[in-house]
């Protein structure tokens, strides 16, 4: 019996072995388009049709993928470390694709592919998504707190997060324009509507109807979890409206508007940017698409 019980105890050490060696399998770093292409072939068919009754559920949800995996991006990688806390919707996702192909699919590269298709179903562009992420398996809530770009850090910062992540100024106007969908809190841009730096009026940057219709949206004191449109043109579309509304001071957050209006510290390295996908949806779809496969990797 104790040989016996010996042989069990090795077995059981051995698929642990195994076990962490599969959560590594991807640890070169090669990430390709077809990494799935024998393993779970119908992936990305799957992932569609998950995320097209996300959207028919609640049009919002698109934004919150794309978002979801920016952040994941930008703490620890793209590793789906955000979600070990848990989110419904990339969960109904992951239980779709492992009904299709058990244990074979990070939830990072879900996310992904989430990302992709969230912003396509919206009207946005699409890309190649290439795969083969693993997953983390530790969060990393320090990380998030200084590594993610503030709606209220100055243009100065915000490049040097990108940075730190391998991204330039063109990918911080390009990726911005995520903003083009969505919805933010009150607590995210209501310091733009009392009292800005010190002023005792609104954010100068502000257009002075929308302050007036924000200010009554946000009062003082009130709901900071009230939200409001980022694109006041197309909340739910993704498109190119965003750098519209930055050039006619209608950019929601000052992370936004910071890059057309500038700050005291940088005034010109993101306005010609802005000015330039303004006037061509096709240059910020293609960029947007590269963009997005760099953060991606």
């Amino acid at each position: 019996m104790k040989c016996c019980r010996m042989n069990i105890l090795g077995f059981s050490m051995l698929v642990t072995v195994i076990f962490m060696l599969c959560l590594c399998r991807r640890a070169d770093g090669q990430l390709t388009a077809d990494y799935y292409a024998t393993t779970c072939p119908n992936l990305s068919r799957v992932v569609l049709r998950e995320v097209f009754k996300a959207l028919l559920a609640e049009i919002r949800m698109g934004a919150s993928l794309l978002r979801l995996h920016f952040h994941d991006c930008f703490v620890n990688g793209c590793d789906g470390s955000i979600l070990l806390d848990g989110f419904d919707v990339v969960d109904n996702i992951k239980a779709a694709v492992e009904n299709e192909c058990n244990g074979t699919v990070s939830c990072a590269d879900i996310l992904a592919l989430a990302a992709k298709y969230s912003v396509l179903l919206s009207g946005g562009p699409t890309w190649r998504v290439l795969l083969g992420r693993r997953d983390g398996l530790v969060s990393n809530q320090n990380g998030a707190n200084s590594g993610l770009p503030s709606p209220f850090d100055p243009l100065s910062q915000i490049i040097a997060k990108f940075a730190a992540v391998g991204l330039n100024v063109t990918d911080v106007v390009t990726l911005s324009g995520a903003h083009t969908f969505g919805r933010a809190r009150c607590v995210a841009f209501s310091n733009r509507l009392y009292n800005f730096s010190g002023s005792g009026a609104a954010d100068p940057t502000l257009d002075p109807t929308l302050a007036s219709q924000l200010r009554s949206l946000c009062p003082q004191n009130g709901d900071g979890n009230v939200t409001a449109n980022l694109d006041q043109n197309s909340a739910d579309l993704f498109d190119n409206h965003y750098y519209n509304n930055l050039v006619n001071n209608k950019g929601l957050l000052s992370s936004d508007q910071i890059l057309f209006s500038g700050d005291a510290a940088n005034t010109t390295s993101t306005l010609s940017i802005v000015q330039s996908y303004n006037g061509n949806t096709g240059l910020f779809f293609s960029q947007f698409a590269s963009s997005m496969i760099k953060m991606g990797t």
